[in-house]
């Protein structure tokens, strides 16, 4: 099977994945927040509410783990000076891992969409800057906010939920964005990379699977191949 035609069969079966997951979530919900409730960190429960109140928009089943959140964080290396920038951090695990390995949080800048994460952001990490804004349209949303390139990008956006060409150009828009050869970070679920490892202007690689992640996950990291 082409490589084009897989990924938009692994994107319509996410999309069912993700319909079918806000179903249940509706029909058993008020079950699960009082679960959360009992059971769950307050970081825990916001997140797992807003999963199933807006399933299309969180992306991940359940927060990135530490396992994995460290794995993340492994890739950027501290004594680069220059801001790092966080998509999609919604509870803040990951920002958790940047900090303990070392990055004053004042270097952080997190885009995240949903409002009360934003609000949950700013108590947890006071030093960084949380921007409310559409990760997708980093142009827009970071213009004016960035007084230098980045030191890196670390997402955990649901790339696999996008079309191939808005991932190419969410890319785009944070290389253009950061300094030369430094990494774009991404997590995903599935096996094969979110952005084509045949895609010439990427160069990319992987960690192992993070086995102790729910659900199991792999690190991508990609740089702007320069001319």
């Amino acid at each position: 099977m082409p490589l084009r035609a897989l990924e938009d069969k692994i994107q319509r079966q996410l999309r069912f994945i993700e319909l079918k997951r806000g179903a249940i979530g509706r029909r058993i919900g008020w079950r699960l927040r009082d679960f959360e409730r009992k059971n769950l960190s307050r970081a825990e429960f916001r997140f797992f509410r807003s999963l199933v109140e807006k399933p299309l928009t969180v992306g991940a089943f359940a927060p990135s783990g530490k396992a994995l959140a460290r794995v993340m964080a492994a890739y950027v290396d501290p004594t680069i000076p220059g801001p790092i920038v966080e998509l999609g951090p919604g509870t803040g695990p990951v920002t958790e891992a940047l900090v303990e390995r070392g990055i004053d949080p004042q270097r952080l800048t997190l885009v995240e969409y949903d409002r009360e994460f934003c609000r949950l952001l700013r108590q947890r990490f006071p030093g960084a800057n949380v921007v409310r804004g559409d990760a997708y349209k980093l142009r827009e949303t970071l213009a004016g906010v960035l007084r230098e390139p980045a030191a890196a990008f670390v997402s955990g956006l649901p790339l696999f939920n996008k079309p191939l060409k808005m991932r190419l150009d969410l890319l785009n828009q944070a290389f253009a964005l950061m300094k030369v050869e430094a990494p774009f970070v991404q997590f995903t679920y599935n096996a094969i990379s979110p952005i084509p490892r045949s895609h010439g202007r990427v160069f990319a690689e992987a960690s192992g699977r993070v086995w102790r992640n729910f659900p199991p996950a792999r690190v991508w990291v990609y740089r702007a191949n320069r001319p």
